[in-house]
């Protein structure tokens, strides 16, 4: 063998000692590394008031409405303010279902928000502001005599035009149906107005149209009076080739071919796939208003009702989406011809009567009943698209809905996160959660004395469960558990592990056997010295 060649084992990087530091080393690098990856892979979960939630589910908003009578020529209305009130005790489940507590009062103008003022006849009730104008029956009868039947009639026919205007969610027979094609409540609303042709090579098609005065006309009043409640962005459009997905049923209408729409088209017509109808990028909910011209293939194209038959009706609305309008224009649409037709305000007028129906009915204005009338205005002031006592029961449903949904989402908040025990919770989440549930605090405040300023608490309270429940921090854990975190992180340690284990394993074995080996030397050696000594 050649001596030019040492034997690697006797090499300094080769020894048993600096081998074993090495593998140490690894060990103590990796155990330094536990408490910052610990650090850095920990999930925040702050503590969240979940008595305090609780608590507040458990607490109901209240409004209540004082109603003041008095007689037309100063009547002391003492006691028909407390039979009237007897009466709506009757129906005092209704009222309190809808957050509201009615008190009937006399002589008390200061502190009542609407007034009655009571007469002799036989009238239907008028509404003028917040006052309603009522005529009670006569209570004498023929003899001379109080004719008690009269009276009772009159006290309950007050007390049931008092629930209808006070209450009037709660007494609609389609009540339900309303709630369903009303939209979401939001503080903003975009309304998007299109004029969407069918197909505008057909030649049957409108080219442009004076939208901006007949919304100015129509729309705009009623927004004004809406601004307590939400802002409104208006936007329009026109389009020239809208196609539909299906083909209208042919049928023949007064003696010429024309084609229908059945209740099972109304629901897939609009074409999502080929119809732009939203122009400008927002967050905001849309509400769409779309007059659409079929082509000249399918013109003219009418509603059917469930029997086949014709509807009169040329509009139908598309719950918590919008509303649409057919128009079968004839060639001549407008007063003098005109290359590009050009749809005025005159043919749009009863058009935009149609859609401000429609905004009226998406937006949950509950509408007066029908033995209810609203006092004609002054010959030169315009009509009010809806009466005050309409808009104080509109702003109380809004406020209520949205308590009830804030305390919902707060409480499905808590209830997930007891569920998943992973599930992180950051400041930004108990910061929201601790401000909706202020937030809910000042709506029983204002409650008492505004129901403004309570829709406005409600709706920030609203807009933070919400941000809560949808926070992104909270949302990711939900598509990524513990479980998909052992599948990301062990192939990843294994690889590494696995090895070091290895090194140590054979290391202890090495060491066990150099030991033995020792051992074994050193009891060779002493044998050979005994037997030295023995000789």
């Amino acid at each position: 063998m050649d001596s030019s060649h040492l034997d690697p084992a006797r090499l300094c990087f080769e020894s048993d000692r600096t081998r074993r530091y090495i593998i140490s080393s690894y060990w103590l690098v990796i155990l330094l590394a536990i408490p910052l990856w610990w650090q850095t892979t920990s999930i925040d979960r702050l503590a969240l008031p979940a008595s305090r939630v609780q608590a507040e589910r458990q607490r109901e908003v209240l409004f209540p409405v004082t109603v003041n009578l008095e007689g037309k020529d100063g009547e002391d209305a003492s006691h028909t303010a407390r039979m009237v009130q007897s009466w709506l005790q009757l129906g005092e489940d209704a009222a309190l279902e809808n957050a509201i507590n009615i008190t009937v009062t006399a002589g008390n103008l200061s502190d009542a928000a609407y007034q009655v003022i009571l007469d002799r006849g036989e009238r239907n009730p008028v509404v003028d502001g917040r006052r309603l104008y009522f005529d009670m029956l006569p209570e004498m009868d023929m003899f001379g005599g109080v004719d008690t039947l009269s009276q009772d009639v009159s006290l309950g026919r007050l007390a049931d035009t008092l629930t209808k205007l006070l209450v009037p969610y709660g007494t609609y027979a389609a009540s339900n149906e309303r709630a369903q094609r009303v939209m979401t409540y939001s503080p903003r609303y975009r309304l998007a107005f299109t004029l969407l042709n069918e197909d505008a090579a057909s030649g049957n098609a409108a080219l442009s149209w004076e939208v901006q005065d007949a919304i100015q006309r129509h729309i705009v009043p009623m927004l004004n009076k809406l601004s307590v409640l939400h802002n409104f962005t208006i936007e329009s459009q026109v389009q020239y080739h809208a196609p539909l997905a299906f083909e209208p049923r042919s049928l023949e209408h007064e003696g010429q071919q024309a084609y229908g729409l059945t209740h099972e088209d109304l629901t897939v017509f609009v074409n999502s796939a080929e119809w732009t109808l939203s122009s400008s990028a927002s967050n905001d909910p849309v509400i769409h208003f779309v007059l659409f011209i079929p082509s000249s293939k399918n013109s003219p194209l009418h509603i059917l009702d469930y029997e086949g038959s014709v509807n009169p009706s040329n509009a139908f609305l598309l719950p918590q989406w919008g509303g649409i309008v057919l128009l079968n224009p004839s060639h001549q649409s407008t007063s003098t011809p005109n290359p590009l037709p050009k749809l005025s305000t005159t043919d749009l007028d009863p058009i935009f009567n149609t859609f401000a129906y429609q905004l009226i009915a998406l937006l949950g204005v509950p509408g007066l009943p029908r033995s209810i009338e609203e006092m004609p205005p002054p010959e030169s002031a315009p009509r009010e698209p809806f009466t005050e006592w309409e808009l104080d029961a509109l702003l109380r449903k809004r406020a209520l809905e949205n308590v009830r949904g804030s305390k919902e989402t707060l409480h499905s908040i808590i209830r997930l996160v007891d569920q998943i025990e992973g599930m992180p919770v950051g400041p930004d989440v108990r910061d929201d959660i601790e401000d909706a549930l202020a937030a809910l605090k000042e709506v029983h405040e204002t409650s008492l004395s505004s129901p403004t300023a309570a829709l406005k608490s409600s709706a920030r309270a609203l807009t933070l469960s919400s941000r809560a429940f949808f926070n992104p921090g909270m949302l990711a854990l939900l598509y990524f558990p513990t479980e998909h975190k052992y599948a990301v992180y062990t192939p990843l340690f294994a690889s590494i592990v696995a090895p070091l284990f290895g090194a140590i394993i054979r290391e202890m074995m090495a060491w066990r056997r150099a030991r033995r080996a020792a051992r074994e030397e050193a009891q060779k050696s002493g044998d050979s010295a005994e037997s030295s000594k023995d000789r």
